[in-house]
This record gives structure tokens, sequence and C-alpha cells, in this order.
């Protein structure tokens, strides 16, 4: 036993726990809003966009004005009117949910690249210093729980805050069964008084705010710098993960942290010489991934008017 202890305890083990959870945190985050549009019954394939734009703005605003918080803040609003924009397309225009998401994944992939090239040149990538680690005191020392949960970054122990109310939304609130009974039948929730089409916009614009904020934690927590592309597809990593979790925060968290994991072992065996292709071992987390999907995804009930668009008066098309 004492030996077991000490294995855990060893830095070794408490560096790759601290990082299985920071690794997940931004998935997760996409992941949580994309519960909200998903409930409502829109599909938002734009998630990965969405991420890309909130890691470029909150680094060039964190940077520029010597405030993270300041960044992250400005993120969350790039990515609330990102989800506006979406929501005007799909739900006012009824524009295929999942070619206009396709269409905002590349526009910001092109723009965030073009734009960081405008404000910063092409020379050698500037870098922010990234949120301190802040251990919570006692919490800290306990066996694997400690350094998984409690040793982290503010932004991660705001994402925590962020599962439990979504956990909180869904079960006791009126707007979270709002979400609910429009992402079922929408037709049924406007006659009890739900404003279907203001619901969904919401639900689009929450999600939109969770990815941006999720790019951010990528650029000014996880690296302190800005890439092109730096997502690497986590928004749809993000999709996997809402079937995997059963569209749940709780859910959603265990999934993440599966995700997590696969990516912190990754990237200490390319440390390790093992003589594997380090290209194998990038995929890792995504062959794990699919794997556990393929398991799982016919076991999953979506809602029932996910994708169809909905307009006042009309019946579903």
């Amino acid at each position: 036993m004492n030996d077991l202890l000490s294995a855990v305890n060893s830095p070794v083990i408490q560096g790759f726990l601290s990082a299985s959870m920071r690794l997940a945190v931004p998935i997760l985050l996409a992941a949580l809003g994309g519960i909200y549009n998903e409930r409502s019954g829109v599909l938002n394939i734009g998630m990965e966009g969405m991420m890309i734009a909130g890691s470029l703005v909150g680094f060039a605003v964190g940077y520029l004005s010597h405030s993270l918080w300041l960044g992250v803040v400005t993120a969350v609003a790039c990515g609330v009117l990102l989800g506006a924009a979406l929501g005007f397309f799909v739900i006012t225009l009824g524009a295929n949910q999942v070619v206009a998401g396709i269409a905002l994944n590349l526009l910001c992939v092109g723009l965030t690249s073009l734009l960081f090239r405008v404000l910063f040149g092409v020379g050698a990538a500037p870098r922010v210093t990234s949120f301190v680690a802040a251990p919570v005191p006692v919490l800290a020392d306990v066996p694997i729980l400690g350094p998984l949960l409690f040793r982290q970054s503010p932004l991660v122990y705001i994402t925590y805050g962020l599962v439990i109310a979504s956990f909180f939304v869904f079960r006791r609130t009126s707007w979270g069964l709002s979400i609910i009974s429009t992402g079922e039948n929408p037709e049924a929730a406007e006659t009890l008084g739900v404003n279907v089409v203001r619901t969904r916009y919401l639900s689009l614009m929450v999600s939109g705010g969770l990815c941006a904020v999720g790019g951010a934690f990528l650029s000014v927590d996880a690296t302190g710098l800005f890439i092109d592309n730096m997502t690497a597809g986590r928004g749809y990593i993000a999709l996997a993960l809402l079937i995997l979790g059963r569209r749940h925060p709780l859910g959603l968290l265990g999934a993440a942290l599966m995700f997590g994991a696969a990516d912190a072992l990754q990237l200490r065996t390319q440390l390790l010489g093992i003589g594997i292709p380090f290209q194998f071992m990038v995929m890792l987390p995504y062959l794990l991934t699919m794997a556990v999907l393929a398991v799982f995804v016919r076991r999953i009930d979506n809602p029932a008017a996910l994708g169809i668009h909905y307009r006042h008066g009309e019946e579903r098309e």
C-alpha cells in the first residue's frame, strides 16, 4: 500500500494527472456549449471555428491590453456574436445547419490566420504569460484527485463551476426545461408559451461563448501563444463527446477527461524515445475517441427535433 501511495504521489504521475485535466478543459467547454444548442434542436458544426476565433481574440486582446482576463471576456463576446450570426442563418433564414457550420469553420480558420499576421506580422510569434496555477490548500495534497482537480489555473476552476451550473440549469430551471422542450417538440413548446426562436438563439449564443472560452484557454493559459489552427480539430472532437457524454454535463466531464488523459499520454510518450513514430502517438486521442464512439453511438437518443428547421406557424421541414 505504501509503495502504491508513493507511486501515485510521484512527480511523474502528479504531472500526468494535472496535464490530463488541463488538456481536457478546452474540449469540455466546447462540449458544454454543445449541450445547449443540441438540446434546443440546433446543430452547431461551427464549434471549431468559434474555438479558433476565441483563441485569437483572447490572445490578441490579452497581449495588447496586458490583461488576460480582458482577453477572455472579449473572447466570450466574440463567441456570442458568432453564435448569433450562425443563428441568423440557420434559425431565421433556415439554411442547412451542417453547411452553415462548416462555412463558419472555414471562414474562422482563414480569417484568424490573416488577422494574426495583420496584427503581429510574420516574424517571431509573440507570447503572453499564462495564468498561474492556484493550488487549493489541503485538497491539492489528496492522492489522485489533488493533482487532477485542485492544482489548476483559475480558468480550470471556472470550468468546474460551469459544469455544475449547466447541470443545475437543465435540472432545476424553467429555461432549461424550455430548451429541452424546444429540442423535442417545438410546436408543443410554442403552444405552452415558449418562444422557440428566442430559445434557440440564446442557446446558440451560450454555445458560442463557451466554445470561445475553450479556444481562449488554449492561447492564454495552456500555451501562452497563438498559432494557426491551434485548436487542431478539438471542436469536432467536442461533437463526439456530446454523444459519449449523453449530452449530460457530468457525462461530458468524464468523456473529456478520457480525451485529456490520452492527449497527456501521447505528449509524454513522445519524450521517452520508445521508437514509435510521433505521428502515431498524436493520433492516439482521436483514435480512442473514435473507438469509444463506435461502441456507444447506437445507444444515444438525439432530441427529436435536432437539425430540423422550425418557423412559427409552420410544420417542421
